[in-house]
């Protein structure tokens, strides 16, 4: 289905935990791709655990003990099942596939390949636009924890803005639009990406911990 990039970046992934195996590194140290594996499983197939993914408390401590679970089978089933796609339900509504899912898929293949020396992808120009539209969507909720500056995210080399943050002194982060996602759910490290702006301004974002 058009417009659909989650599946694209299901498959790749899945292409290249076969390549690696379940011991190899990924952003989300100390997980290794078997964790991570383990991890995309348990969101889509395990109602009761899921929401532990992002909710605190016991059932932050539920999840991960499934998770923990899941970890331990075999790796290629694991693989097969992401590769496979979500039950029928939730995770195959239009909506979820577009923003929530292709952002999840996204951002864990790059959590698998830069761990594993693989840099920066040129997308295909699509693809750049399904990720632009979800930079834009609530980029003040990636960010709010960032304290005493302004953000402003811009598509590099368009004319193409989205404020994440109001306030001043302002910062901007220019990229492609997978490397601003990257830096918004927390990859800062990874993320191919300008900051400019005022001083001040660059040192809180700098600081700031970005992400879910």
């Amino acid at each position: 289905m058009a417009g659909f990039f989650d599946a694209v970046e299901r498959a790749r992934l899945s292409d290249l935990f076969d390549e690696l195996g379940p011991q190899a590194p990924t952003l989300l140290e100390p997980w290794t791709t078997r964790d991570l594996a383990a991890h995309l499983v348990l969101r889509e197939r395990d109602y009761l655990a899921g929401p532990g993914l992002v909710l605190p408390g016991g059932w932050g401590r539920l999840a991960e003990r499934r998770r923990r679970a899941l970890a331990v089978k075999d790796f290629t089933w694991l693989s097969a099942t992401i590769r496979s796609g979500p039950p029928p339900g939730f995770f195959r509504i239009g909506w979820v596939r577009r923003v929530p899912n292709l952002n999840e898929f996204f951002v864990h293949h790059e959590d698998v390949r830069r761990a594993n020396g693989r840099g920066p992808r040129t997308s295909e120009h699509a693809l750049d636009v399904a990720l632009w539209r979800n930079v834009s969507r609530a980029p003040w909720f990636l960010a709010r924890r960032l304290h005493g500056a302004g953000l402003e995210l811009q598509w590099a080399g368009t004319a193409q803005t989205v404020r994440a943050r109001r306030g001043e002194p302002a910062a901007r982060i220019a990229g492609p639009p997978g490397e601003l996602l990257l830096y918004l759910f927390g990859r800062q490290s990874a993320a191919h990406v300008e900051v400019s702006g005022p001083d001040a301004a660059i040192e809180a974002v700098r600081r700031a911990r970005f992400g879910m």
